[in-house]
C-alpha cells in the first residue's frame, strides 16, 4: 500500500480533481474494460490479482500484479474480478456525435447522483438510445460509481457533457424535438409522438428542469402517477420513456 503507483490509483478513484488534472480515470472489471477498449479509449496500465483473475489477456499496456490484500484495498466494489486499469479517455463533444436520421437522445440536466446516471446509461444502452447528453453535470462522467453502476455503458453509449444552452442549440439545429418530463402543463407520455427525431429531457428529482428547458420544449410529457406519491426515481422514469419511444418506432416499422 506504500507503493507510489498504488497510492496514485487510490487517489484517482477518490478525487475527481486529480482525474481532471491528470486526464486519467480508473476502470474496474473485465466487462467494463472490454467496453472501454472497444470505444477507443487508451489503457495506460493494468493491475490484477492472480488469485482472482487467473490469466490476464494482453491489453497492450504495462500489467502489474498485486496481492489479494492490496487488491481488496484498491477495489472500488465488493464483488470484483480482480482487474483494474488506469485509462486515458477520449471524451466526445456534440460535434463528434454521428446520429441517424431520426435519433433518440436522452438528455439529463444537472445530474448529481452517480448511481442515477449509471442506471440511466444502462437503460440507454438497452433501448438503445443513440446518445446521452449530460448538461451542466454536478459529477464527472468517469466517477468510479458511474462506471460501476452503468456496468460499462458509459463506454457503449455515445455520451457528451455540455451546457444546457449548447445542447438546446444543437437539438434545434438538428431538428430534434425536445420533450421535457415535467408534471406541470404536460400530457401523458404515451399520447406523444416519439417516432421522429426526439430528445427526452429530464431534470433532478428535487428541483426538476430549469426554465430554459421548459421554454425550449416542443412538448411537455409526464408519467401518470396512480398512487399517493408524485414522482419516480429519475432512472426509472428514463427507462419508461425510452422504451415507449422504442415501442412506437417498432410499431411504426411493423405497420
Amino acid at each position: 500500500m506504500h507503493n507510489d503507483r498504488i497510492k496514485r490509483l487510490v487517489a484517482l478513484q477518490q478525487k475527481s480533481q486529480l482525474r481532471r488534472d491528470s486526464g486519467i480515470v480508473v476502470v474496474e472489471g473485465r466487462r467494463e474494460l472490454k467496453h472501454c477498449i472497444a470505444a477507443g479509449h487508451e489503457v495506460v496500465a493494468v493491475y490484477h490479482c492472480p488469485d482472482l483473475t487467473g490469466d490476464v489477456p494482453g491489453y497492450g499496456s504495462p500489467c502489474y500484479e498485486v496481492t489479494r490484500e492490496v487488491y481488496e484495498k484498491i477495489a472500488y466494489r465488493g464483488s470484483t474480478e480482480g482487474i483494474i486499469a488506469e485509462v486515458h479517455p477520449h471524451p466526445l463533444t456534440l460535434t463528434d456525435l454521428q446520429l441517424p436520421r431520426y435519433p433518440l437522445v436522452m438528455v439529463l440536466e444537472a445530474v448529481e447522483k452517480p448511481g442515477n446516471l449509471g442506471a440511466v446509461l444502462r437503460s440507454a444502452d438497452a433501448a438503445p438510445a443513440d446518445a446521452v447528453i449530460v448538461c451542466d453535470p454536478l459529477t464527472d462522467l468517469y466517477n468510479p460509481n458511474i462506471i460501476r453502476s452503468s456496468i460499462g455503458a458509459i463506454f457503449t453509449v455515445p455520451t457528451v457533457c455540455c451546457t444546457s444552452a449548447e445542447c438546446i442549440q444543437y437539438l434545434k439545429t438538428h431538428d430534434i424535438q425536445v420533450l421535457t418530463a415535467q408534471l406541470q402543463d404536460s400530457h401523458p407520455y404515451y399520447a406523444t409522438d416519439m417516432r421522429r427525431g426526439t430528445a427526452i429531457v429530464m431534470g433532478t428529482e428535487s428541483t426538476g428542469l430549469t426554465q430554459a428547458w421548459r421554454d425550449a420544449a416542443d412538448a411537455h410529457i409526464r408519467i401518470p402517477m396512480r398512487g399517493l406519491l408524485d414522482s419516480l426515481n429519475v432512472s426509472v422514469s428514463a427507462a419508461i420513456l425510452l422504451f415507449e419511444a422504442v415501442r412506437q418506432r417498432e410499431n411504426c416499422a411493423v405497420g
